[in-house]
């Protein structure tokens, strides 16, 4: 049997590793087009940023080793031009003499990955202007700015890249600005979620242009003009073009191979296209999404590499399959942690979905315990069910931890009830004895249950001028002193049962603390005297950080309420 590979990196090589593990008799040749067969994709922007010193870290596999340890024939800059699925052979392109050659298969196995998105419009051809995908890119970024040493860069686009890039050319001393189309960065978290990324960017010297976008370059003086939507122009020394990327499915199109969403090619979950000696992995591949069930188009490491175990499987009869993609993922802000799983109110939205939602706000570890530190974790769940839906973290240490178990609840199909009885592991240094995963589940169980209701940040404004609403801050004086909703009465919580009097009966009261465990208290002690009453979700720390752009309070302080 010969197994044709195109496309290295995670899924083509986890393939080609996977299929020697099988079978060591079968030969197995893989095309990768750049001059690097197997590297660390993601770690690519910390090498411009000097973080990784050393560019041989880069490659995780050279055509030698893959050679000399798995008898796989690797021929970099080789390109597939063509596929002829009756004859069952590719026509290749060899990049540096530019002579072709026919190279026959007996299965087929497409990881041709994705291309950076570069809109068309004008001066993107000037060599200051950069994407970043491959080695190539990386090394041609780093050299540019080690023997340039730009003042000014925009970095257009900020998702997982553009936020990437930005952090490391930040650490090599450039000036960045930072253009993202949409109203907020990082687009699989919410719009709230992300206001404290924002706080982070700026504070570490990002120039932040929201709901803005690059409309086209100029260099007609000599010197780099970006301009903008607004029509204001920015003076750069160099751009980095980072708005997402696309399948780079023309080889599976031309063919004939049925394709889907934004072009990518259509697989069952064996993997297999529609060709049955054809399969497809990584990147380029359409999925299906695991908590809604809808189609997606999902770039990331993880599955490209258990894709292309799975497709390997297959072709040597083992029947394994792929069950979806539940978008988990991780980034690093400076010393900020991000990271998300399963779906945001966009994509529950879109997939028809009932959701309900709720925010806390936990330390990392036991506060008694130096350096733990406040993570902000927002979790959907399903109405009727409770089914947990997804999660967003924004944090510090230990938020890579808590996503990874929600990740794992939601595969397992939990629900609510599933992250409250989680017997997690603890001691001071590393949790709480209520993880903030745990929690997350009772908070949602309390909601459930009808013994608390509550309100959101993007509502206070109507309820504010609402006759029928009386709100009730229940921080201390000195933290209702430091900023508060316009029109609510400053009542401490540990003073509510000696001051219930001043509180009315004949109107809804509104719950405000600092991240909303006060704000619960208090209701409870009101719902139980007779008042009909809601809180702040996320509490006043959350609404001034998405509604005034204002961030309240500091990570190491109480996760409710400020050290004063």
């Amino acid at each position: 049997m010969k197994v044709l590979i195109i496309g290295g990196v995670a899924g083509g090589a986890s393939a080609a590793a996977r299929l020697r593990r099988l079978d060591e008799r079968a030969e197995i040749v893989m095309l990768e087009r750049t001059g690097y067969v197997s590297y660390a994709n993601c770690g690519l922007p910390y090498y411009v940023g000097g973080v990784i010193e050393d560019r041989a870290k880069l490659t995780l596999q050279t055509p030698e080793s893959f050679r000399n340890r798995f008898s796989v024939d690797v021929r970099v800059r080789n390109e597939a031009v063509s596929i002829d699925r009756t004859a069952k052979k590719v026509r290749v392109r060899g990049l540096d003499d530019g002579s072709e050659y026919d190279e026959p298969y007996d299965v087929l196995i497409l990881s041709p990955g994705a291309k950076p998105l570069v809109p068309d419009m004008p001066g993107t051809s000037d060599p200051r202007i950069m994407t970043m995908r491959t080695v190539e890119d990386t090394l041609a970024m780093r050299d540019f700015v080690t023997a340039n040493r730009p003042g000014h860069a925009v970095v257009a686009g900020g998702g997982y890249i553009g936020l990437e890039v930005a952090e490391n050319l930040a650490h090599m001393g450039v000036r960045v600005t930072l253009v993202q189309r949409p109203d907020h960065v990082l687009p699989p978290l919410d719009r709230d979620m992300a206001a404290d990324v924002h706080h982070c960017l700026r504070d570490n010297g990002i120039e932040l242009l929201l709901s803005e976008a690059v409309t086209g370059f100029d260099n007609s003086g000599g010197n780099l003009r970006v301009n903008l939507r607004s029509g204001r122009v920015l003076e750069a020394d160099m751009a980095v073009v980072a708005l997402g990327v696309v399948p780079d499915t023309h080889l599976a199109s031309d063919a004939g191979l049925e394709t889907g969403i934004k072009g990518a090619i259509v697989t069952d979950t064996h993997m297999r296209t529609s060709d049955p000696s054809i399969y497809a992995v990584g990147d380029a591949v359409q999925v299906r999404e695991f908590v809604s069930g809808t189609d997606a188009v999902i770039s990331l490491a993880g599955p490209a590499n258990r894709q292309g175990r799975i497709a390997a499987d297959n072709i040597c009869g083992i029947p394994s399959e792929y069950r979806g993609s539940q978008g988990s993922s991780v980034i690093k802000v400076f010393d900020m942690t991000v990271a998300t799983t399963g779906l945001n109110e966009k994509t529950a939205k879109a997939a028809g979905i009932d959701y309900g939602k709720v925010y806390i706000y936990s330390a990392s570890h036991a506060t008694y315990y130096p350096g733990a530190r406040n993570m902000s974790v927002k979790t959907l769940f399903e109405k009727g069910t409770g089914r947990i839906l997804g999660a967003q973290i924004v944090g510090y240490e230990g938020s890579d931890k808590r996503i990874d178990v929600i990740a794992t609840a939601i595969r397992a199909g939990g629900d609510y009830r599933l992250l409250e009885e989680l017997d997690l592991a603890y001691a001071p240094p590393y949790s709480s004895a209520k993880d903030p995963v745990n929690m997350a589940g009772f908070v949602i169980d309390n909601l459930v249950s009808g013994r608390v209701r509550q309100f959101f940040w993007d509502e206070v404004g109507d309820i504010a001028e609402d006759e029928g609403s009386y709100l009730v801050d229940v921080r201390t004086p000195a933290e209702y002193s430091c900023g508060h909703i316009e029109g609510s009465v400053n009542i401490p919580v540990d003073e509510l049962r000696a001051r219930m009097s001043e509180i009315p009966k004949d109107r809804h009261i509104r719950l405000i603390c600092h991240s909303a465990l006060r704000s619960y208290i208090a209701a409870r002690m009101l719902e139980q005297n007779g008042y009909e009453c809601s809180h702040l979700a996320g509490g006043f720390r959350l609404y001034s950080s998405v509604v005034r752009d204002k961030d309240i309070g500091s990570p190491d302080d109480p996760p409710c309420g400020q050290k004063l």
